[in-house]
């Protein structure tokens, strides 16, 4: 009854009511109680004449969730239907919400007493200012204004309104509002700025009260990013900033206005107010941070206010410095002497802020130190191109070769270096104490000091590696004698134990393995001989497990960096794969698995040394390798021993002579193939072998050894799999009937148990090294033939009869890499692939989103690839079956897991686009093309698919120009119904579209949607503006508005990401040795 009461809104609502239904709601009654008042609320908030109520809601109530419960209601009313309200409407709520916050706000009990209340209503009339300001509100600021000068309280919150609406315009308007609505607020804050600036430098002049001042600063802070430069360097701000920077409770307000201060970029107008605020600055700081300060140990044992300004002071710092000396204003700061002393007390002061034990402070610092030495590199780099040089270090070029400032550009180049140098050799030593882990390194110390195997990969660790290893690549090409000069000392220093710890030697290897060619190549030599040398020596003199452990992984890391090294100095291979060997029996955690995957990495790039004769050697390493192999794996746990297995297949792949490369592949697999040979002629005496336990964990070990060498080997894998193939068939149907009896009789757990799960998984495993194999081998149609046709009725017949729990999904991945090797060669196997997995998998994925998540992603990539290769094979299917092929499409896209959306979207723009041949156009348009478009709209507008948007617009962008072209002759309109005729499809789609989107966004005009519309007809042969149009759209809806918008512009990042590896592979070191791809490395290293 008391609910049919509240959701009559004909009446005023009843508020005593409402406040016990949000009490219910907040309340600690039961789950019923709460449901209850959960529905009441929603139905509320969802009734479009809600809103009506509000102020009787907040003019009656007390409870402070009552009115937030109505303002979130007219937050929905604001954002989404503003403009379609009643100018009276409109113009009632916006007085109501000004006076409710000027008489909260004049009051100081009530101020303080309302805070929440009072911040919340702020929003609200900001989120009002949006849609009212500057045009329907002209005179908003200088009311404001107006409003603050009668009493201190009141000029308090209009600095928070003020500060509000300058981060709603500049700081969260990407996709919440239009391009055009983002440029009016900003030309409009910007014409009106005098008044408020006025008024912020009038109360911090006369004003005596801590939180107006505070307030104030606040507001400032939010300000200082945008406004006209002459606010600032033209008036008493700046002194007036200064002023307040020694006082403690204004000290961390006051850094952050003089760091949006420093952080603008300006041409050389100002330079000297500039230069003159950072040598006040440092002044002041010195008084109230004296450089000798430990400046870690001061951040450990301090107050949050004093360990915020040292986080405060390194944004200082790295703004102004990137700000600064990057730019023109840089001579300005070179110039005298003062200006340079005060730059390098800063530069140390940054320096000793890198070494505060905080990572978010390390970050800060670390991403300028990298900007800082990128700069000079890129100077240094560049001399021979003055322009170039010019630019990057914000000096002018001369018009005629010369001199600038008394200095040639080379001079200019050679003066900046010497100036930083003192700070670099200070850097390099920071890089190398606080080096990052890399991926690579497996062995860690847990939280109790013990070494333990590492679990999981630290994301932030990889991001901090990945920029400190850059940083020292730069560090290193501008000295690299220093740089080696500081690791080897610091190196020398851990094996007399003056400095020994486990992570002085872990940031010291890190260090040295991050610069891998970075070096000149007979630099790297001779330093590299030393390093492994020493860490040799460091392993036999060190006591201790845990000791050896760390060693172990750091000999391990450094040397699998440096290929380069290996390849030219056989002995130092030899004795580093020999010492990999020993490793491979240490059991301490994570050893053994760094020593496999240390052993792989090196032999991939060190292959061909492997296998021929070297001076002083009776046979390739190789040959007496698979002599002492068993022992060599004796100690690896499986998973290690495959890791093995593919490491010595990429040696025998290596190998050029066909009869020795069998041979090493017959020696490498005649410990498995025993055992299979074993089992197998067992199996034949009695098939019931097969079915222990231990021997499935056999033929698992022995499939996963083949998978592994296969990997490595491709083509040449072909003797070896012959031999086990049919066997491997036999084995894998016999394991599928198992499966489907035991379900039969098990029901539906008997899929969960342990015996089903080890079955299943020789099945895949088996599929996997087929499907390894065949795309592995080079495109030989002869191997095709040998391995296709036996698997038709084992692989596929075997999927079809299952039932759906014991159906693998890599029978789909499998097949889907058969018709991407062997293509249209596989045309005429097609119709039986179809009927094997179409209907049969169709059936277990689209009951829900849930289900069969592998079978989902691969069943559509197996389409794609009949789609992409065998399309002839598709116009072959029947009406039926395509409508089924198209729907599963559709029902693709719509799912909200990314991976399985994008196979769909890509899926879709090849059929749209083979269906394009005039032949079939406008068959398959007419049925589909209205379809299509309605689904991608959809999709593309429910804020759930964004990741897709590049390939929701290629789609429209596709349809709306095939409309426009006019290479369909046949009408898209439902003749039949005969209700209307269009003069052409263009007017039809231009038409549908206004109607679908109209019917859509209710809270948009005709208008709106209208030019939208005309506007995608008229840019769809242009992507990138159909694209823009279509995102602003998006915006314009509303319904991105509260959202993350970043997938929208996705493509941009993308080509910036593309743009930044170029430049990287330019630079030596920066790719790192593993990520180089080049296949003729080891034959340039050979010869």
């Amino acid at each position: 009854m008391a609910a049919e009461k509240l959701r009559d809104l004909s009446q005023p609502i009843d508020v005593p009511l409402l406040d016990a239904t949000v009490a219910a709601f907040y309340g600690t009654g039961s789950k019923e109680e709460r449901q209850a008042a959960d529905h009441i609320l929603r139905d509320l908030q969802n009734n479009s004449d809600m809103w009506l109520q509000v102020v009787h809601i907040l003019q009656v109530t007390n409870n402070l969730n009552t009115k937030f419960f109505a303002l979130q209601v007219l937050e929905g009313v604001i954002k989404y239907r503003w403009n379609a309200l009643p100018v009276e409407q409109r113009d009632g709520m916006k007085n109501y919400i000004s006076e409710v916050i000027v008489q909260l706000s004049s009051n100081e009990a009530s101020f303080r007493g309302e805070r929440l209340y009072v911040n919340k209503l702020n929003v609200i009339l900001v989120q009002i200012l949006k849609h009212e300001w500057p045009a329907r509100w002209e005179s908003f600021v200088p009311d404001l204004v107006a409003a603050a000068k009668t009493s201190e309280t009141i000029c308090e919150n209009c600095m928070v309104i003020l500060k509000l609406l300058s981060e709603e315009v500049f700081d969260f308007s990407r996709g919440e509002m239009t391009q055009q609505k983002i440029k009016e607020l900003k030309q409009s804050l910007n014409s009106e700025f005098q008044l408020i600036h006025e008024l912020c430098l009038y109360v911090l002049s006369a004003s005596q009260r801590t939180e107006l001042i505070c307030a104030t600063l606040s507001t400032l802070h939010a300000f200082l990013s945008w406004i006209p430069l002459g606010y600032i360097f033209e008036s008493t701000l700046l002194e007036t900033l200064l002023r307040f920077f020694p006082i403690p409770q204004y000290r961390n307000l006051t850094l952050q206005c003089l760091t949006e201060v420093a952080a603008l970029n300006f041409g050389d107008f100002y330079n000297l107010q500039y230069v003159k605020m950072y040598n006040v600055f440092m002044v002041q700081l010195q008084a109230i941070l004296p450089p000798p300060t430990n400046i870690p140990e001061a951040y450990a044992q301090g107050t949050s206010e004093e360990q915020a300004f040292i986080q405060n002071l390194a944004l200082f710092f790295t703004s102004f410095f990137k700000a600064s000396f990057f730019q023109v204003h840089i001579r300005v700061v070179e110039t005298s002497q003062e200006n340079v002393s005060a730059l390098l007390v800063g530069l140390e002061y940054l320096i000793n802020i890198s070494y505060v034990d905080d990572t978010e402070v390390f970050k800060v610092c670390l991403d300028y130190w990298n900007c800082l030495v990128l700069e000079l590199f890129d100077a240094h780099n560049n001399i021979d191109n003055p322009a170039v040089t010019a630019n990057m270090m914000g000096l002018q070029v001369p018009m005629f070769p010369g001199k600038v400032d008394g200095l040639g550009l080379g001079g200019q180049v050679l003066h900046r270096r010497q100036l930083f140098a003192g700070t670099m050799v200070k850097l390099r030593m920071l890089m190398i104490c606080r080096m990052a882990k890399p991926e690579e390194v497996l062995i860690v110390e847990d939280e109790n000091g013990n070494i333990v195997r590492e679990t999981l990969k630290d994301n932030d660790v990889l991001v901090q590696y990945k920029i400190m290893r850059e940083t020292l690549i730069y560090l290193s090409h501008l000295d690299h004698d220093d740089t080696e000069k500081q690791m080897l000392k610091k190196l020398s220093k851990q094996l007399n134990g003056e400095d020994w710890t486990w992570n002085n030697l872990n940031t010291l290897c890190w260090a040295i393995g991050s610069i891998s060619g970075s070096m000149m190549e007979e630099q790297e030599n001779r330093f590299l001989v030393m390093v492994i040398r020493d860490l040799l020596n460091l392993c036999e003199i060190t006591k201790g497990k845990d000791n050896k452990a760390v060693i172990a992984s750091n000999i391990m890391y450094v040397v699998g960096q440096y290929p380069r090294f290996l390849r030219a100095h056989w002995k130092f291979l030899k004795t580093v794969v020999n010492k990999l060997f020993e490793f491979m029996h240490e059991t301490h955690p994570g050893v053994q698995d760094m020593a496999c995957d240390t052993f792989l990495k090196i032999v991939q790039k060190c292959k061909r040394k492997f296998v021929i004769t070297q001076v002083g050697e009776s046979e390739p390493f190789v040959s007496e390798l698979l002599t002492g192999l068993p022992t060599t794996v004796i100690d690896l746990e499986p998973h290690q021993i495959h890791t093995f297995y593919e490491s010595v297949a990429q040696m025998i792949h290596a190998e050029s002579d066909p009869l020795k490369r069998d041979e090493y592949l017959h020696r490498l697999m005649d410990l498995p193939n025993q055992k299979w040979a074993e089992i197998i002629g067992k199996a034949r005496q009695s098939v019931d072998i097969l079915k222990d336990q231990e021997v499935i964990k056999t033929i698992l070990n022995i499939l996963q050894t083949n998978t592994s060498v296969a990997t490595s080997l491709g083509t040449f894998f072909l003797s070896q799999i012959s031999l086990i193939f049919l066997d491997m068939l036999n084995v894998y149907r016999m394991y599928s009937e198992l499966i489907s009896s035991s379900i039969a009789t098990g029901g539906p757990f008997a899929s969960k148990s342990h015996y089903v799960k080890l079955l299943r998984s020789v099945k895949r495993e088996t599929l996997k090294l087929i499907e390894t194999f065949l795309d592995k081998a080079e495109d030989q149609p002869h191997i095709g033939t040998q391995f296709v046709p036996p698997m038709m009725d084992p692989v596929l017949g075997d999927y079809a009869r299952n039932l759906p729990d014991a159906r693998e999904s890599e029978v789909l991945s499998l097949f889907a890499t058969i018709i991407n090797k062997y293509k249209a060669t596989m045309i005429d196997d097609v119709p039986r692939i179809f009927e094997a997995v179409f209907q049969c998998t169709l059936e277990m994925i689209t009951k829900n989103f849930e289900d069969y998540p592998e079978h989902r992603l691969k069943f559509f990539s197996l389409l794609r690839a009949i789609a992409t290769h065998c399309f002839p094979a598709m116009i072959r299917l029947s009406s039926q079956q395509l409508k089924l092929v198209m729907d599963s499409i559709i029902w693709a896209f719509r799912h909200t897991e990314r991976n399985i959306a994008e196979t769909g979207l890509n899926l879709l723009i090849e059929m749209l686009k083979n269906f394009k041949a005039p032949e079939f156009c406008n068959q398959f348009y007419q049925t589909y093309f209205v379809t299509i478009e309605q689904e991608i709209f959809a999709v593309l507008t429910d804020t759930f698919h964004k990741p897709g948007f590049k390939l929701h617009v290629s789609v429209l962008q596709h349809l709306f120009s095939l409309a426009q072209s006019g290479a369909l002759t046949e009408p898209l309109w439902d003749v039949a119904t005969g209700a209307y005729s269009y003069p052409n499809n263009a007017i039809f789609v231009r038409e549908y579209t206004i109607k679908l989107l109209g019917a859509s966004f209710p809270n948009m005009t005709v208008t709106e949607v209208t030019q939208f519309v005309t506007g995608l007809l008229e840019s769809c042969n242009n992507f990138t503006t159909f694209k823009e149009h279509i995102r602003d759209f998006l915006v314009q809806s509303k319904e991105f508005s509260a959202q993350d918008n970043k997938d929208l512009y996705a493509e941009e990042a993308a080509a910036q990401r593309e743009q930044e590896q170029q430049r990287m592979r330019s630079i030596p070191g920066l790719i790192g040795p593993n990520e180089i791809q080049d296949p003729d490395q080891d034959q340039m290293a050979d010869s």
